[in-house]
């Protein structure tokens, strides 16, 4: 009998270790159904709460990352600025009593903004001149990947500009009006709806001529009329000099992490290079430029992630140039784990996600039955994958 309990306690505890090892995230074995969908071109790797690798697969090969590259653009921005850093516009009055502008890159300055701004100007001034723009605060830049389309993730930048450079329309026959009650349609950007072809949705403005610079002016002219400021001149361009006259410095309502939780939201690529050059101006002084913003991300990286191999062309990911390994965006999410709330938060996870053509990514945290946090890298750059049936066997492993 007694050896009978033995055996019945022997076969019970290889019962327990074996639902043990197959439901143990560390076991080889249960990875096999991810290990299958990655191929040469793709990179996968899932690391417990403590950051240790629970499976990899390319892990060190440099792909291209889309719009994850934007966790690490939120990095460099909140150590170069402050979390709590607020973007300022400033408005002068010259000897000529032209009413002068100058931009520093708030990428929120949006028409509600606009509007508010012009209110408090009115109860400053009634009457001016020209109305005379300064966008010196950034050097003129040319984003690598962005091209010279209609569409909003091909928006330039600058250190003036109002609604992300885009104008939402509606047209019917000759007569077009905004699509949006905030913001007026003026009459400044008739040749570019033209242009498009379109008669209605929401088109990019183009850096040429100064025209998405312009284009805030004349927004900003508009909202003053409406508060009976007069002008008797035109819109320009121009610069601020030492003689003129401070006669209001707008500070936004929105901090930096307030910022960085609608980027990583609606991963606007206008928004993140925004930050990218204003972290490069903050770090090595004005003008910013796509290079100082460069200089700015690799200083982060030299001082954070101890000089991962990481390439970077710009701060958004529309870029096919940039490259990052697997292993180096987990660095990233180690990093970025005492802000994860600031990610989009679905379905368990904290993450964020990138996507160009033939190119799908997505880097995070998966939420652990305790609320525990998995960080996880999945890069696909394999032609016609999507990450989903990636992402959905690694919650399944991470979540029996």
């Amino acid at each position: 009998m007694k050896c009978f309990s033995r055996i019945r306690l022997l076969i019970r505890t290889s019962l327990a270790l074996i639902c043990l090892f197959s439901a143990n995230p560390l076991s080889a074995k249960n990875w096999n159904p991810v290990q299958k969908l990655v191929e040469e071109r793709d990179a996968v790797l899932v690391a417990d709460p403590q950051g240790n690798i629970l499976f990899s697969r390319n892990a060190d090969q440099r792909l291209i990352p889309a719009s994850t590259l934007k966790l690490l653009t939120s990095l460099a921005a909140r150590h170069h600025l402050g979390s709590e850093h607020r973007f300022k516009t400033e408005f002068y009055l010259d000897a000529e009593n032209n009413l002068k502008i100058k931009g520093y890159g708030d990428p929120f300055l949006i028409s509600e903004v606009i509007s508010e701004i012009a209110e408090t100007l009115a109860s400053k001034i009634d009457r001016c001149g020209d109305l005379v723009l300064d966008d010196s605060y950034f050097e003129e830049v040319a984003i690598p990947g962005v091209t010279s389309s209609f569409n909003p993730y091909d928006s330039p930048n600058g250190a003036l500009c109002a609604n992300f450079n885009t104008v939402n329309f509606k047209c019917t026959g000759r007569k077009c009006t905004s699509a949006e009650p905030q913001t007026p349609f003026v009459s400044f950007v008739m040749d570019r709806v033209c242009e498009s072809g379109l008669s209605t949705g929401r088109i990019v403005l183009s850096a040429e001529n100064n025209e998405i610079t312009l284009y805030t002016g004349y927004l900003f002219r508009h909202f003053l009329e409406q508060e009976d400021v007069s002008f008797t001149g035109k819109v320009r361009m121009g610069e601020v000099t030492e003689e003129d006259r401070l006669i209001y410095r707008y500070t936004s309502v929105f901090s930096l992490d307030q910022i960085l939780s609608k980027l990583l939201e609606f991963s606007n690529n206008f928004v993140a290079n925004q930050l990218f050059i204003a972290a490069g101006a903050g770090a090595y002084g004005p003008p910013g430029t796509i290079e100082k913003g460069i200089r700015a991300a690799e200083a982060y990286m030299q001082e954070n992630l101890k000089g991962e191999a990481i390439h970077i062309e710009e701060g958004s990911g529309i870029s096919r140039e940039n490259r990052i390994s697997a292993r180096s965006m987990l660095k990233i999410l180690e990093k970025f784990k005492p802000h994860h709330r600031l990610m989009t938060h679905r379905n368990g996870q904290y993450y964020k996600t990138g996507s160009l053509s033939n190119v799908k990514t997505r880097a995070g945290f998966m939420e652990g039955a305790a609320g525990e946090l998995y960080p996880f890298v999945v890069l696909v750059n394999t032609p016609g994958k999507r990450t989903d049936p990636i992402l959905s066997r690694i919650r399944r492993i991470l979540t029996r």
